[in-house]
Protein backbone atom coordinates (compact mmCIF):
# COMPACT_ATOMS: atom_id res chain seq x y z
CA UNK A 1 0.00 0.00 0.00
CA UNK A 2 1.56 3.36 -0.90
CA UNK A 3 1.44 6.02 2.04
CA UNK A 4 -0.95 8.19 0.33
CA UNK A 5 -3.47 4.87 0.15
CA UNK A 6 -2.11 4.78 3.68
CA UNK A 7 -2.97 7.98 5.03
CA UNK A 8 -5.96 7.80 2.94
CA UNK A 9 -7.67 4.38 5.03
CA UNK A 10 -6.20 5.15 7.95
CA UNK A 11 -7.76 8.75 7.55
CA UNK A 12 -11.27 7.40 6.18
CA UNK A 13 -13.48 6.14 9.55
CA UNK A 14 -16.86 6.65 10.54
CA UNK A 15 -19.00 7.09 13.87
CA UNK A 16 -20.69 3.50 14.60
CA UNK A 17 -19.44 0.30 16.44
CA UNK A 18 -18.54 -2.42 14.09
CA UNK A 19 -18.51 -6.29 14.69
CA UNK A 20 -17.19 -8.10 11.65
CA UNK A 21 -14.31 -10.59 10.44
CA UNK A 22 -10.83 -8.79 10.00
CA UNK A 23 -10.13 -7.84 6.49
CA UNK A 24 -8.04 -10.65 4.72
CA UNK A 25 -8.40 -12.87 7.39
CA UNK A 26 -11.39 -15.08 8.45
CA UNK A 27 -10.96 -14.66 12.11
CA UNK A 28 -13.57 -12.31 13.93
CA UNK A 29 -12.53 -8.82 14.94
CA UNK A 30 -14.23 -6.65 17.23
CA UNK A 31 -14.33 -3.23 17.90
CA UNK A 32 -15.42 0.34 17.30
CA UNK A 33 -15.00 4.27 18.17
CA UNK A 34 -14.76 5.05 21.51
CA UNK A 35 -15.05 8.55 23.55
CA UNK A 36 -16.62 9.94 20.24
CA UNK A 37 -17.19 13.27 21.44
CA UNK A 38 -16.60 14.93 18.59
CA UNK A 39 -20.35 15.66 17.84
CA UNK A 40 -21.02 17.90 20.93
CA UNK A 41 -18.29 20.55 19.80
CA UNK A 42 -19.66 20.56 16.23
CA UNK A 43 -23.16 21.70 17.91
CA UNK A 44 -20.94 24.48 19.21
CA UNK A 45 -19.17 25.09 15.63
CA UNK A 46 -22.48 25.43 13.64
CA UNK A 47 -24.06 27.61 16.15
CA UNK A 48 -26.90 24.96 17.62
CA UNK A 49 -29.48 26.06 19.79
CA UNK A 50 -29.54 25.21 23.29
CA UNK A 51 -32.20 25.43 25.63
CA UNK A 52 -32.54 27.66 28.14
CA UNK A 53 -31.21 26.99 31.77
CA UNK A 54 -33.92 25.22 34.53
CA UNK A 55 -31.43 26.25 37.46
CA UNK A 56 -28.87 29.33 38.39
CA UNK A 57 -25.61 27.75 40.18
CA UNK A 58 -23.71 30.45 42.10
CA UNK A 59 -20.15 30.35 42.42
CA UNK A 60 -17.17 32.51 42.62
CA UNK A 61 -15.16 30.60 40.13
CA UNK A 62 -15.58 28.22 36.89
CA UNK A 63 -12.98 26.25 35.31
CA UNK A 64 -13.74 25.18 31.31
CA UNK A 65 -11.94 21.94 30.42
CA UNK A 66 -11.18 18.90 32.32
CA UNK A 67 -8.14 18.13 30.37
CA UNK A 68 -4.48 18.55 31.93
CA UNK A 69 -4.96 22.45 32.60
CA UNK A 70 -8.28 22.26 34.06
CA UNK A 71 -7.18 19.56 36.49
CA UNK A 72 -3.77 20.93 37.19
CA UNK A 73 -5.85 24.58 37.68
CA UNK A 74 -8.30 23.10 40.04
CA UNK A 75 -5.24 21.63 41.98
CA UNK A 76 -3.78 24.32 42.65
CA UNK A 77 -6.97 26.40 44.22
CA UNK A 78 -7.42 23.32 46.49
CA UNK A 79 -3.97 23.08 47.52
CA UNK A 80 -4.70 26.77 48.69
CA UNK A 81 -7.56 26.01 50.63
CA UNK A 82 -9.70 27.40 47.89
CA UNK A 83 -13.23 25.21 47.31
CA UNK A 84 -15.64 28.08 45.78
CA UNK A 85 -15.56 26.80 42.35
CA UNK A 86 -16.78 24.08 39.55
CA UNK A 87 -14.52 22.14 36.75
CA UNK A 88 -16.98 21.45 33.69
CA UNK A 89 -16.19 19.27 30.82
CA UNK A 90 -17.02 18.48 27.62
CA UNK A 91 -16.48 14.93 27.70
CA UNK A 92 -18.06 11.80 29.58
CA UNK A 93 -14.26 11.59 31.13
CA UNK A 94 -12.00 14.09 32.16
CA UNK A 95 -8.42 13.65 31.27
CA UNK A 96 -8.72 15.11 28.02
CA UNK A 97 -5.73 13.83 25.70
CA UNK A 98 -4.37 11.85 29.09
CA UNK A 99 -7.72 10.32 28.84
CA UNK A 100 -7.53 6.47 29.20
CA UNK A 101 -9.57 2.89 28.55
CA UNK A 102 -9.53 -0.93 30.53
CA UNK A 103 -10.71 -4.11 29.71
CA UNK A 104 -9.71 -7.26 30.70
CA UNK A 105 -5.90 -7.53 29.98
CA UNK A 106 -4.90 -4.31 30.48
CA UNK A 107 -5.45 -0.71 31.19
CA UNK A 108 -4.06 1.71 28.24
CA UNK A 109 -3.66 5.15 27.44
CA UNK A 110 -5.76 7.08 24.40
CA UNK A 111 -2.96 9.53 23.87
CA UNK A 112 -0.27 10.53 26.35
CA UNK A 113 1.29 7.92 27.63
CA UNK A 114 4.45 9.29 29.81
CA UNK A 115 5.98 12.01 31.56
CA UNK A 116 9.68 12.77 30.58
CA UNK A 117 11.56 12.40 34.23
CA UNK A 118 11.43 15.84 35.36
CA UNK A 119 14.18 18.41 35.53
CA UNK A 120 15.14 21.21 38.01
CA UNK A 121 13.02 23.40 36.11
CA UNK A 122 9.60 21.64 36.65
CA UNK A 123 9.20 22.08 40.10
CA UNK A 124 5.48 21.90 39.69
CA UNK A 125 5.64 18.21 37.98
CA UNK A 126 8.35 17.27 40.43
CA UNK A 127 5.55 18.92 43.61
CA UNK A 128 2.73 16.64 42.08
CA UNK A 129 4.81 13.69 41.23
CA UNK A 130 5.80 13.87 45.34
CA UNK A 131 2.22 14.46 46.92
CA UNK A 132 1.41 10.99 44.42
CA UNK A 133 4.47 9.19 45.84
CA UNK A 134 6.13 8.75 42.60
CA UNK A 135 8.81 11.01 43.76
CA UNK A 136 9.93 9.49 47.40
CA UNK A 137 12.77 9.15 49.62
CA UNK A 138 14.87 11.18 47.41
CA UNK A 139 14.44 8.77 44.27
CA UNK A 140 12.10 7.96 41.91
CA UNK A 141 9.52 4.85 41.93
CA UNK A 142 11.03 2.27 39.63
CA UNK A 143 8.20 0.39 39.13
CA UNK A 144 6.88 3.62 37.18
CA UNK A 145 10.20 4.05 35.45
CA UNK A 146 9.94 2.51 32.40
CA UNK A 147 11.35 -1.23 32.27
CA UNK A 148 13.54 -2.22 29.77
CA UNK A 149 13.72 -3.31 27.11
CA UNK A 150 12.77 0.88 26.17
CA UNK A 151 12.57 1.30 22.52
CA UNK A 152 13.20 -0.78 19.07
CA UNK A 153 12.83 0.01 15.38
CA UNK A 154 11.92 -2.04 12.50
CA UNK A 155 14.62 -1.28 9.59
CA UNK A 156 15.47 -3.57 6.60
CA UNK A 157 13.49 -6.66 7.63
CA UNK A 158 14.73 -6.71 11.94
CA UNK A 159 13.95 -5.06 15.12
CA UNK A 160 16.88 -3.68 16.19
CA UNK A 161 17.47 -2.28 19.98
CA UNK A 162 16.91 1.79 20.59
CA UNK A 163 15.71 4.43 17.54
CA UNK A 164 18.54 6.32 16.93
CA UNK A 165 21.82 3.38 16.31
CA UNK A 166 19.48 1.27 13.75
CA UNK A 167 19.69 4.37 11.41
CA UNK A 168 23.38 5.15 11.23
CA UNK A 169 24.00 3.13 8.11
CA UNK A 170 27.81 4.83 7.46
CA UNK A 171 30.00 7.25 9.03
CA UNK A 172 28.97 10.49 7.53
CA UNK A 173 25.44 9.46 9.38
CA UNK A 174 27.03 9.38 12.64
CA UNK A 175 29.11 12.12 12.33
CA UNK A 176 26.33 14.61 10.85
CA UNK A 177 24.02 12.86 14.58
CA UNK A 178 26.95 14.30 16.48
CA UNK A 179 26.95 17.19 14.85
CA UNK A 180 23.32 17.83 15.55
CA UNK A 181 23.84 16.58 19.16
CA UNK A 182 26.11 19.49 19.61
CA UNK A 183 24.18 21.73 17.90
CA UNK A 184 21.27 20.91 20.52
CA UNK A 185 23.51 20.89 23.13
CA UNK A 186 24.44 24.53 22.48
CA UNK A 187 21.13 25.40 22.57
CA UNK A 188 20.60 23.86 25.32
CA UNK A 189 22.82 26.12 27.01
CA UNK A 190 21.58 28.99 26.22
CA UNK A 191 18.52 28.28 28.71
CA UNK A 192 16.08 29.89 25.77
CA UNK A 193 14.43 26.48 25.76
CA UNK A 194 13.09 25.20 29.18
CA UNK A 195 9.99 23.04 30.07
CA UNK A 196 7.80 24.54 30.80
CA UNK A 197 8.38 27.47 29.30
CA UNK A 198 7.44 29.89 32.36
CA UNK A 199 11.14 28.42 33.62
CA UNK A 200 13.10 31.00 31.09
CA UNK A 201 12.25 30.15 27.74
CA UNK A 202 12.81 33.32 25.50
CA UNK A 203 11.15 34.49 21.99
CA UNK A 204 13.40 33.16 19.02
CA UNK A 205 14.09 34.29 15.32
CA UNK A 206 13.78 30.48 14.98
CA UNK A 207 10.05 30.49 14.90
CA UNK A 208 10.38 32.38 11.19
CA UNK A 209 10.67 29.48 9.48
CA UNK A 210 10.13 25.67 9.38
CA UNK A 211 12.64 23.42 10.94
CA UNK A 212 13.32 21.42 7.66
CA UNK A 213 14.72 24.99 6.59
CA UNK A 214 16.76 25.26 9.46
CA UNK A 215 18.41 21.50 8.99
CA UNK A 216 18.73 22.86 5.07
CA UNK A 217 20.70 25.72 6.27
CA UNK A 218 22.62 23.93 8.55
CA UNK A 219 24.18 21.50 6.10
CA UNK A 220 21.92 18.43 7.93
CA UNK A 221 21.77 16.03 4.44
CA UNK A 222 21.73 12.55 6.23
CA UNK A 223 18.37 10.81 5.24
CA UNK A 224 18.63 8.79 8.70
CA UNK A 225 18.62 11.92 10.57
CA UNK A 226 16.05 13.58 8.53
CA UNK A 227 13.76 10.76 9.28
CA UNK A 228 14.72 10.56 12.57
CA UNK A 229 14.11 14.50 13.36
CA UNK A 230 10.63 14.16 11.08
CA UNK A 231 9.64 11.81 13.49
CA UNK A 232 10.16 13.67 16.26
CA UNK A 233 8.18 16.26 14.81
CA UNK A 234 5.29 14.19 14.26
CA UNK A 235 5.47 12.67 17.51
CA UNK A 236 5.31 15.64 19.39
CA UNK A 237 3.60 18.19 17.06
CA UNK A 238 1.28 15.91 14.70
CA UNK A 239 3.43 17.33 11.97
CA UNK A 240 6.11 17.27 9.52
CA UNK A 241 9.21 18.90 10.04
CA UNK A 242 8.48 21.42 6.75
CA UNK A 243 5.49 22.40 8.81
CA UNK A 244 6.50 22.84 12.08
CA UNK A 245 8.46 26.12 12.98
CA UNK A 246 12.39 25.54 14.12
CA UNK A 247 11.83 26.92 17.02
CA UNK A 248 9.67 23.92 17.97
CA UNK A 249 11.54 21.52 16.21
CA UNK A 250 14.56 22.37 18.47
CA UNK A 251 13.01 22.84 21.53
CA UNK A 252 11.88 18.97 21.56
CA UNK A 253 15.44 18.13 21.77
CA UNK A 254 16.79 21.06 23.88
CA UNK A 255 14.67 21.16 26.79
CA UNK A 256 15.47 18.28 28.11
CA UNK A 257 18.76 17.11 29.24
CA UNK A 258 19.56 13.54 27.93
CA UNK A 259 20.46 11.97 30.86
CA UNK A 260 16.51 12.63 31.58
CA UNK A 261 15.63 10.18 28.77
CA UNK A 262 18.61 7.66 30.01
CA UNK A 263 16.06 7.39 33.13
CA UNK A 264 13.16 7.95 32.07
CA UNK A 265 10.36 8.41 31.32
CA UNK A 266 8.09 8.04 33.23
CA UNK A 267 4.95 5.64 32.54
CA UNK A 268 2.00 3.56 32.98
CA UNK A 269 -0.46 1.12 31.47
CA UNK A 270 -2.45 3.75 31.01
CA UNK A 271 -0.35 6.36 30.05
CA UNK A 272 -0.81 9.53 31.67
CA UNK A 273 -4.53 8.57 32.26
CA UNK A 274 -2.55 7.12 35.33
CA UNK A 275 -2.50 10.91 36.78
CA UNK A 276 -5.75 12.13 36.01
CA UNK A 277 -6.80 8.96 38.45
CA UNK A 278 -4.96 10.23 40.92
CA UNK A 279 -6.20 13.51 40.65
CA UNK A 280 -9.83 13.01 40.26
CA UNK A 281 -9.70 11.32 43.30
CA UNK A 282 -8.67 13.94 45.10
CA UNK A 283 -11.02 16.55 42.61
CA UNK A 284 -13.57 14.15 41.76
CA UNK A 285 -16.57 16.17 43.37
CA UNK A 286 -15.86 19.53 41.81
CA UNK A 287 -15.85 17.88 38.07
CA UNK A 288 -19.26 17.75 36.51
CA UNK A 289 -18.46 15.39 32.86
CA UNK A 290 -20.77 15.85 29.71
CA UNK A 291 -21.45 18.87 30.15
CA UNK A 292 -21.30 21.44 27.39
CA UNK A 293 -20.26 25.05 28.04
CA UNK A 294 -21.93 27.08 25.62
CA UNK A 295 -21.59 30.41 26.20
CA UNK A 296 -19.89 32.54 28.95
CA UNK A 297 -20.49 36.39 29.00
CA UNK A 298 -19.96 39.02 31.14
CA UNK A 299 -23.12 39.58 33.54
CA UNK A 300 -22.71 43.06 35.21
CA UNK A 301 -18.96 42.74 37.22
CA UNK A 302 -19.28 39.61 36.51
CA UNK A 303 -19.77 36.60 34.53
CA UNK A 304 -22.48 34.35 33.56
CA UNK A 305 -21.78 31.00 32.19
CA UNK A 306 -23.96 28.57 30.32
CA UNK A 307 -23.56 24.70 30.59
CA UNK A 308 -25.88 21.65 30.20
CA UNK A 309 -29.09 22.75 31.87
CA UNK A 310 -27.64 25.16 34.22
CA UNK A 311 -26.79 28.65 34.68
CA UNK A 312 -23.68 29.12 36.58
CA UNK A 313 -23.21 33.05 37.88
CA UNK A 314 -19.61 33.75 39.23
CA UNK A 315 -17.10 36.38 39.52
CA UNK A 316 -14.13 34.71 37.60
CA UNK A 317 -13.16 32.15 34.78
CA UNK A 318 -10.12 29.68 33.84
CA UNK A 319 -10.50 28.79 30.00
CA UNK A 320 -9.01 25.23 30.16
CA UNK A 321 -10.39 24.19 27.03
CA UNK A 322 -9.00 24.79 23.79
CA UNK A 323 -7.97 28.25 22.42
CA UNK A 324 -10.16 28.02 18.93
CA UNK A 325 -13.60 26.96 20.80
CA UNK A 326 -13.13 29.77 23.25
CA UNK A 327 -13.75 32.09 20.36
CA UNK A 328 -17.28 30.50 19.90
CA UNK A 329 -18.42 30.80 22.85
CA UNK A 330 -16.49 33.62 24.93
CA UNK A 331 -17.88 37.05 24.79
CA UNK A 332 -15.18 39.07 23.14
CA UNK A 333 -12.53 36.36 23.24
CA UNK A 334 -10.50 36.60 19.89
CA UNK A 335 -11.06 33.76 16.91
CA UNK A 336 -7.44 32.40 17.11
CA UNK A 337 -5.02 31.35 13.79
CA UNK A 338 -3.98 28.10 15.58
CA UNK A 339 -4.00 25.45 13.20
CA UNK A 340 -4.46 21.79 15.04
CA UNK A 341 -3.00 18.69 14.28
CA UNK A 342 -5.73 15.45 13.74
CA UNK A 343 -5.01 11.89 14.88
CA UNK A 344 -6.10 8.34 15.28
CA UNK A 345 -4.96 6.16 17.86
CA UNK A 346 -6.11 2.74 17.87
CA UNK A 347 -5.90 0.07 20.72
CA UNK A 348 -5.40 -3.80 19.83
CA UNK A 349 -6.25 -6.53 21.92
CA UNK A 350 -3.96 -9.74 21.28
CA UNK A 351 -4.24 -12.85 22.21
CA UNK A 352 -0.44 -13.99 21.49
CA UNK A 353 2.44 -11.85 20.27
CA UNK A 354 3.17 -12.17 16.75
CA UNK A 355 6.00 -13.98 14.85
CA UNK A 356 8.44 -11.22 14.13
CA UNK A 357 12.57 -10.98 13.76
CA UNK A 358 15.30 -9.33 15.54
CA UNK A 359 15.17 -7.21 18.92
CA UNK A 360 12.58 -8.78 21.57
CA UNK A 361 9.67 -6.66 22.35
CA UNK A 362 10.22 -3.21 23.99
CA UNK A 363 7.98 -0.75 25.01
CA UNK A 364 7.94 1.89 22.15
CA UNK A 365 8.06 0.06 19.06
CA UNK A 366 8.84 2.02 15.96
CA UNK A 367 8.42 1.37 12.22
CA UNK A 368 10.96 3.15 9.92
CA UNK A 369 9.50 4.95 7.12
CA UNK A 370 5.85 4.51 7.99
CA UNK A 371 3.44 6.85 7.90
CA UNK A 372 2.63 6.08 11.64
CA UNK A 373 4.02 6.27 14.85
CA UNK A 374 4.00 2.60 15.83
CA UNK A 375 3.09 1.26 19.01
CA UNK A 376 3.53 1.23 22.55
CA UNK A 377 2.92 -2.63 24.67
CA UNK A 378 -0.15 -0.75 27.43
CA UNK A 379 1.27 -3.97 29.37
CA UNK A 380 4.76 -3.59 28.93
CA UNK A 381 4.57 -1.49 32.85
CA UNK A 382 3.06 -4.45 34.48
CA UNK A 383 4.31 -6.23 37.24
CA UNK A 384 3.01 -9.63 36.14
CA UNK A 385 5.51 -12.37 35.86
CA UNK A 386 3.61 -14.34 33.01
CA UNK A 387 1.08 -12.71 30.55
CA UNK A 388 0.17 -14.30 27.19
CA UNK A 389 -2.31 -11.41 26.07
CA UNK A 390 -1.07 -7.76 25.03
CA UNK A 391 -3.07 -4.48 24.23
CA UNK A 392 -0.99 -2.37 21.84
CA UNK A 393 -1.42 1.44 21.35
CA UNK A 394 -1.25 2.06 18.15
CA UNK A 395 -0.38 5.94 16.91
CA UNK A 396 -1.05 7.45 13.45
CA UNK A 397 -0.55 11.35 13.20
CA UNK A 398 -2.21 12.69 10.28
CA UNK A 399 0.55 14.59 8.97
CA UNK A 400 1.10 14.02 5.58
CA UNK A 401 -2.58 16.33 4.24
CA UNK A 402 -3.32 19.62 5.40
CA UNK A 403 -5.25 19.39 9.16
CA UNK A 404 -8.48 20.31 7.36
CA UNK A 405 -8.59 17.89 4.90
CA UNK A 406 -7.18 15.65 7.19
CA UNK A 407 -10.48 15.97 9.43
CA UNK A 408 -12.96 15.49 6.85
CA UNK A 409 -11.20 12.36 5.84
CA UNK A 410 -11.17 10.91 9.66
CA UNK A 411 -15.36 11.25 9.23
CA UNK A 412 -15.84 9.92 5.67
CA UNK A 413 -14.79 5.95 5.74
CA UNK A 414 -15.63 3.51 8.13
CA UNK A 415 -13.72 1.64 10.96
CA UNK A 416 -13.27 -1.31 8.95
CA UNK A 417 -11.46 0.68 6.42
CA UNK A 418 -9.51 2.18 9.61
CA UNK A 419 -8.89 -0.98 11.49
CA UNK A 420 -7.56 -2.53 8.20
CA UNK A 421 -4.64 0.13 7.48
CA UNK A 422 -3.62 0.03 10.89
CA UNK A 423 -3.69 -3.93 10.19
CA UNK A 424 -1.95 -3.33 6.99
CA UNK A 425 0.82 -0.99 8.76
CA UNK A 426 1.87 -3.28 11.45
CA UNK A 427 2.13 -6.48 9.08
CA UNK A 428 5.38 -4.74 7.99
CA UNK A 429 6.87 -6.00 11.30
CA UNK A 430 4.79 -8.42 11.82
CA UNK A 431 3.20 -10.69 8.80
CA UNK A 432 1.11 -12.56 10.95
CA UNK A 433 -0.31 -9.74 13.14
CA UNK A 434 -3.99 -10.26 11.66
CA UNK A 435 -4.07 -14.04 13.05
CA UNK A 436 -3.16 -12.69 16.96
CA UNK A 437 -5.53 -9.57 16.93
CA UNK A 438 -8.87 -10.24 18.45
CA UNK A 439 -10.29 -6.79 18.91
CA UNK A 440 -9.50 -3.16 17.51
CA UNK A 441 -10.84 0.08 19.15
CA UNK A 442 -10.30 3.26 17.51
CA UNK A 443 -10.23 6.91 18.69
CA UNK A 444 -10.08 10.02 16.26
CA UNK A 445 -9.42 13.05 17.34
CA UNK A 446 -9.62 16.23 14.42
CA UNK A 447 -8.16 19.03 17.05
CA UNK A 448 -5.59 16.28 19.19
CA UNK A 449 -3.17 19.01 19.59
CA UNK A 450 -1.51 22.46 18.47
CA UNK A 451 0.71 22.71 15.45
CA UNK A 452 3.32 25.19 16.20
CA UNK A 453 3.69 26.53 12.64
CA UNK A 454 6.08 29.23 11.51
CA UNK A 455 5.01 32.61 13.69
CA UNK A 456 3.06 30.89 16.33
CA UNK A 457 4.76 32.76 19.02
CA UNK A 458 4.33 36.37 17.33
CA UNK A 459 0.60 35.08 16.56
CA UNK A 460 -1.54 38.48 18.05
CA UNK A 461 -4.16 36.04 18.90
CA UNK A 462 -1.72 33.99 21.51
CA UNK A 463 -0.55 36.99 22.91
CA UNK A 464 -3.90 38.50 23.72
CA UNK A 465 -5.43 35.68 24.68
CA UNK A 466 -1.96 35.04 27.23
CA UNK A 467 -2.15 38.29 28.23
CA UNK A 468 -5.82 38.46 29.94
CA UNK A 469 -5.93 40.35 33.05
CA UNK A 470 -9.11 38.69 33.37
CA UNK A 471 -12.14 38.06 34.22
CA UNK A 472 -11.51 35.46 32.18
CA UNK A 473 -8.06 33.29 32.54
CA UNK A 474 -6.60 31.54 29.38
CA UNK A 475 -5.02 28.04 30.64
CA UNK A 476 -4.59 26.01 27.73
CA UNK A 477 -1.31 24.96 26.47
CA UNK A 478 -2.07 25.45 23.29
CA UNK A 479 -0.96 28.91 24.64
CA UNK A 480 2.86 27.22 24.54
CA UNK A 481 2.40 25.64 20.78
CA UNK A 482 3.09 22.36 23.16
CA UNK A 483 0.25 20.04 23.89
CA UNK A 484 3.01 18.49 26.98
CA UNK A 485 1.82 17.63 30.23
CA UNK A 486 4.36 20.26 31.21
CA UNK A 487 3.02 23.18 29.39
CA UNK A 488 -0.67 22.04 30.51
CA UNK A 489 0.22 22.27 34.12
CA UNK A 490 1.89 24.96 34.17
CA UNK A 491 -0.81 26.67 32.52
CA UNK A 492 -3.43 25.64 34.45
CA UNK A 493 -1.45 26.33 37.45
CA UNK A 494 -0.42 30.00 36.40
CA UNK A 495 -4.36 30.89 35.48
CA UNK A 496 -5.40 29.93 38.46
CA UNK A 497 -2.94 31.66 40.81
CA UNK A 498 -3.95 34.78 38.69
CA UNK A 499 -7.55 33.91 38.85
CA UNK A 500 -7.35 33.59 42.78
CA UNK A 501 -5.58 36.95 42.66
CA UNK A 502 -8.20 38.66 40.66
CA UNK A 503 -10.77 37.44 43.34
CA UNK A 504 -8.99 39.05 46.52
CA UNK A 505 -7.33 36.24 47.68
CA UNK A 506 -9.65 34.24 50.07
CA UNK A 507 -7.38 31.31 49.86
CA UNK A 508 -5.40 29.85 52.87
CA UNK A 509 -1.77 29.14 52.83
CA UNK A 510 -0.05 25.91 50.77
CA UNK A 511 -0.19 23.05 52.38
Amino acid sequence: MSRRGFVAAAAGIAAAAIVGCAPKSGRALAGGFVDDGGARGHRLRDGARFPAPRRTVRMPLVIVGGGVAGLSAAWRLAKRGFDGFALLELEDRAGGNARWGENEVSAYPWAAHYVPVPGRETVLVRELFEELGVWKDGGWDETVLVQAPKERLYRFGAWREGLREPLMDSAADRAEFRRFDQEMAEMRATGAFTLPLSAGARPSPLDGGSMARWLDERGFRSPALRWYVDYACRDDYGALAADVSAWAGVHYFASRPPEDDELGPLAWPEGNGWIVRRLMERLGRFVSTGTTVHRVERRGAGMRVLAGDAEYVCDAVVWAAPSFVASRVVEGAPAVDFAYSPWLTANLTLDRWPGENGFPPAWDNVIANSPGLGYVVANHQTLRTFQDRWVWTYYHALAHASPSAARRSLLAGTWRDAADAVLADLERAHPDVRRCVRRIDIMRMGHAMVRPTPGFLASPARLQLRAAAGPVFYAHSDLSGLSLFEEAQSRGVTAAERALAYLGGGAGDEP
